[in-house]
């Protein structure tokens, strides 16, 4: 079994039991962690914000948890027993009832392109071990946070061309046909919508679309234009990279 870098837990409270919060009590986590004490140490810190969890060790007994649990989230791990955290995402993702699902993903490599293939076929977003529980229950807030969000009243929709965004309903469709988007997805494609012209660098989108102060690679930013790009073909020329800093929508003529 793949070895992991040891995790320094951080001094658990006394109690863990605090009242749980509506807005999350409601919410179901899937934890799949192969690693006992990681799991245990995720398990405590995401119970004790509210969230309901359950839990897997291998890959293939998390695809089984995802289809009989009907989780709101999923935290995968990267190495697991008998299939990996790539191969189940890519599973789920190609599954309809699990394509938006939210997954965040665990991984204990070095290397930038194992995280990379992973946002490739769909991560919402990744955390690096040894990490601070902190910070993963912060990334989990963060991302709920994205999909419950109610639009304000003065913009309920964007129109690009024959592109159309629904705030209220969270749908994006292009020529009347909905194209299914991730909350990441969603998001960067909504400021990108909010700022046109604008050049937006890649730590203010990180920092604005995923919700907290972001300390890492930006090649993030870099996969999940990519992947708009490929489900909104009419964005391939109108999302210009601006070298060195960011994105910027081309402003479209009146």
């Amino acid at each position: 079994m793949p070895l992991h870098p040891v995790l320094t837990p951080c001094p658990l409270p006394r109690s863990l039991t605090v009242p749980a919060m509506s807005s999350s009590a409601s919410k179901k986590v899937l934890i799949v962690e192969d690693e006992p004490d990681i799991l245990q140490l995720v398990k405590l810190y995401v119970e004790k914000e509210g969230f309901r969890t359950v839990s897997a060790a291998t890959g293939i007994e998390g695809l089984r948890q995802v289809k009989q649990e009907k989780p709101d989230l999923v935290i995968l791990d990267l190495m697991l027993p008998e299939i990996d955290g790539i191969e189940v995402c890519k599973r789920l993702r190609s599954t309809p009832e699990t394509a938006l699902l939210p997954i965040i993903m665990l991984t204990a490599k070095a290397e930038e392109s194992d995280t990379v293939v992973g946002l490739e076929l769909g991560a919402d977003d990744y955390v690096t071990k040894p990490f601070s529980p902190k910070t993963l229950v912060a990334r989990i807030k963060a991302l709920f946070r994205r999909l419950e969000r109610t639009p304000d009243d003065k913009q309920a929709n964007y129109r690009y061309g024959d592109l159309v965004m629904d705030l209220a309903r969270h749908e994006v469709s292009y020529k009347k046909i909905e194209v299914p988007l991730t909350a990441k997805e969603f998001g960067l494609l909504e400021h990108l919508l909010r700022n046109p012209g604008r050049v937006l660098t890649r730590d203010v989108l990180l920092n604005t679309v995923w919700g907290y102060d972001y300390y890492g690679t930006t090649r993030t930013v870099d996969v999940h234009i990519r992947r708009l790009k490929q489900k909104l073909p009419s964005l391939n020329e109108a999302i210009i990279s601006v070298k060195s800093l960011g994105y910027k929508l081309k402003e479209r003529e009146s």
